[in-house]
């Protein structure tokens, strides 16, 4: 797939991402009945970092309707639960590569050339939509907000997980989109194994900024309420752990 990372150009298919911007639009406007909270949150420029939960294989055509800037997007080179359109999506578009199970130096890069250019960067920090409830974060997240120094921007979405049940039902999903307030840019001033526990903790207070912007059934990992925490447990493992995608 030709995503463009090598030049490092910004911004990147300004037409082709004006024209599927705008059939997202109408899709959505067409199907469904969709909701946006907190648009006076959102920055007028970059550098910015958008994070946000990922239940469903909607969520990336969802946060490109909420974003009114040319996104770019970390996504992974594997998706197979999900249809067809959505590795077209992914093409077209132009999604920076995510090889699961490895760390790509390429993917570092692009992104980092992105955000150096006042870009905006939206990035799935579960690393995937295997579960309906929220999850701790992959640990690349947290290491490229700190490299970058990039601010932070959390989407919380709801009702797309259900979206085509809804539909094949004839009904019209309610599905939602709460845009928080942003925060950062975090430092860490530690290496090693001290390294390491900040990141983790940089994550995880990433995913506390969305976890605020869902329904509280769906928090998991990051709930209040222990039995919440408790039904989540087993999906924080990760399905693409032992994977190496080349």
């Amino acid at each position: 797939m030709n995503v463009e990372t090598k030049k490092h150009s910004f911004p990147r298919r300004r037409v082709m991402r004006s024209l599927l911007k705008n059939l997202i639009n109408l899709v959505f406007q067409a199907t469904s009945d969709f909701q946006i909270f907190g648009e006076e949150n959102l920055p007028k420029t970059g550098p910015l970092l958008v994070v946000s939960n990922h239940f469903s294989f909607i969520d990336p055509v969802a946060v490109i309707k909420v974003s009114p800037w040319k996104l770019d997007f970390l996504g992974g080179t594997r998706t197979p639960n999900a249809p067809a359109a959505t590795e077209w999506l992914r093409h077209l578009w132009g999604f920076i590569p995510v090889f699961r199970g490895s760390v790509s130096r390429e993917t570092f890069s692009s992104s980092e050339a992105i955000l150096a250019r006042k870009g905006v960067l939206g990035i799935f920090p579960e690393g995937g939509n295997w579960a309906n409830v929220l999850r701790p974060p992959r640990p690349g997240v947290a290491f490229l907000a700190v490299r970058t120094g990039a601010p932070i921007l959390p989407i919380g979405l709801d009702g797309f997980e259900s979206y085509f049940p809804q539909l094949r039902k004839g009904k019209r999903p309610l599905v939602t989109a709460r845009i928080g307030k942003t925060f950062g840019p975090y430092q860490v001033d530690v290496r090693g194994r001290g390294e390491r526990g900040k990141l983790d903790e940089i994550g995880n207070e990433m995913m506390q900024h969305i976890a605020m912007l869902i329904p509280p059934e769906k928090r998991g990992f990051y709930s209040t309420d222990p039995s919440i925490r408790e039904a989540a447990r087993g999906t924080e493992i990760y399905p693409w752990a032992n994977l190496q995608e080349i």
